[in-house]
């Protein structure tokens, strides 16, 4: 502009890389005034070296803490320009190990017609995410009648979880000889030992097919509710 080359404003603005209303604001005889939010800022990136795995909310807290009044949505706008937000890192457990060498059978389930109880059994692995730790859940359901039938709680991720829950739902119910029991592929349900177990008490194996979580539904849909564990779900029945 002061050169005065000639171009238009339009150009200038393309050339500067400024946009319209930028242009119009600007004061040339105005001086550059500092940043109100610099302390702040300081304060907050001191916070965020100190404690890395703090959010917006943990640092609002810790400079109140400090003395300063602030609004979190000032903290939350001055962290994400500063690109000082968290992610957050949720844990995932794996529960079912299909990679391995033992026996898989094939899908009996999706033939049945169901007319009653213990003509079929689900069973499935999930988690329960505590304060401090994760909880493992082995559990067996009747088909028919919905009802968890055998379950198991405890702290690792082994073949005897799902064998005690096994055993519970053979103490109590006592099935005839014919009943399907199904599950996903998982080497807990493949095991030699879970295995004879089943086949001992002449019970027909079923897994899903691979890759399709849909032939396990019933029994998945309660592990994605975690599993609320109400006392009448293993009541006798």
């Amino acid at each position: 502009m002061s050169a005065d080359p000639g171009l238009t404003i339009r150009r200038m603005l393309e050339l500067g890389r400024v946009n319209r209303s930028s242009f119009y604001r600007y004061d040339p005889e105005g001086k550059p005034t500092p940043d109100r939010d610099m302390g702040l800022r300081d304060a907050i990136q001191r916070i965020a070296l100190e404690w890395p795995c703090y959010g917006w909310p943990r640092i609002t807290a810790e400079l109140r803490h400090r003395g300063w009044t602030v609004n979190p949505k000032r903290v939350y706008r001055l962290m994400r320009e500063d690109n000082l937000l968290c992610a957050r890192k949720r844990k995932f457990l794996v529960t079912t190990d299909s990679n391995h060498n033992r026996t898989v059978y094939p899908n009996l389930a999706r033939e049945l017609v169901l007319t009653g109880v213990n003509q079929l059994w689900i069973a499935n692995l999930t988690y329960i995410r505590l304060l401090e730790e994760f909880a493992f859940l082995a559990a067996i359901l009747d088909a028919f009648s919905r009802r968890v039938i055998g379950w198991a709680l405890d702290r690792s991720l082994d073949d005897e979880l799902t064998l005690t829950a096994r055993r519970m739902a053979l103490a109590r119910r006592g099935p005839s000889p014919g009943l399907v029991h199904h599950s996903d592929r998982g080497s807990h349900y493949a095991s030699r030992d879970y295995v004879e177990l089943l086949t001992a008490h002449q019970i027909r194996i079923s897994m899903a097919r691979k890759g399709n979580p849909w032939d396990n539904a019933a029994c998945e849909y309660l592990s994605c509710s975690r599993w609320s564990l109400h006392s009448d779900w293993y009541t006798n029945s």
